[in-house]
């Protein structure tokens, strides 16, 4: 939503939920209704205009807004560039690797080093539309209580909730993906010629490096990095209303 549309639903939602502040995030608003004595509706002192919402609503609304947060980290990373032009979760070399890096780059080699690692982003880039599938699981699944500490939790709730459930099947997911995209993109490769030209110089200190779980790794690190940014707009957003029942909850 954008330009007036946008600044329209700002005040229809003043206008139908005034007891709201602004700093009042989605997270706050459904978390203190749900809180409490645990009856099916929310209090009228505490939300005069949503006394018609169940619990069901507000969970149902929840779910909604980590649906569209987790979509959008999805677009946003499983894409050219999404990682590699990402200066925040960009994937550098391993670190074992700048040794070999610094050392070619002394005999104008350093190219191939940088090759390399555009071929890693590229892998992670491919890989993250995996999390699109484990995300909505995990979503899914989600109880009244996961819910509940979700929305009364620390401001990182969600993400910690995402990481527990999801570390273990998204790696899974991701690491042949990775290991097929490196090896399609020459990666493998590169890295076998790299070392080949490295051990050729005299002197130089054994290097090994797992390229795929290093990708694993700093990818699954950047999917829960933009999640955490998504799960703070949500609590500070109250408009993040995209759906139906988001705009049930909240209003036009």
């Amino acid at each position: 939503m954008k330009g007036s549309k946008w600044k329209y639903a700002m005040i229809a939602g003043a206008m139908l939920f005034p007891s709201l502040q602004a700093s009042a995030g989605f997270m706050d608003q459904i978390g203190g209704l749900i809180g409490g004595a645990g009856s099916e509706k929310p209090a009228a002192s505490t939300m005069p205009s949503a006394t018609a919402l169940s619990k069901s609503d507000m969970i149902a609304g929840l779910k909604d807004a980590l649906r569209v947060g987790s979509k959008n980290v999805i677009g946003k990373l499983g894409k050219t560039d999404g990682f590699n032009a990402d200066p925040k979760i960009h994937i550098p070399l391993p670190e074992n690797l700048q040794t070999v890096k610094s050392t070619l780059s002394a005999i104008g080699m350093g190219g191939m080093m940088d090759d390399l690692e555009l071929k890693l982003n590229r892998a992670a880039e491919l890989a993250t539309p995996k999390a699109k599938r484990i995300f909505g699981n995990a979503i899914r699944e989600m109880s009244f209580d996961d819910a509940r500490k979700i929305l009364n939790g620390p401001d990182d709730a969600a993400t910690q909730y995402f990481k527990a459930k999801m570390s273990v099947p998204l790696s899974r997911e991701m690491r042949p993906i990775v290991k097929k995209s490196l090896n399609q993109a020459g990666a493998v490769q590169a890295y076998d010629g790299i070392m080949g030209q490295y051990r050729n110089i005299p002197f130089v200190p054994d290097v090994k490096a797992n390229l795929t779980q290093h990708v694993v790794d700093l990818g699954m690190a950047g999917i829960f990095h933009y999640m955490a940014e998504e799960e703070a707009a949500i609590r500070k957003n109250p408009v993040k209303r995209t759906t139906a029942i988001l705009k049930k909850v909240f209003g036009r």
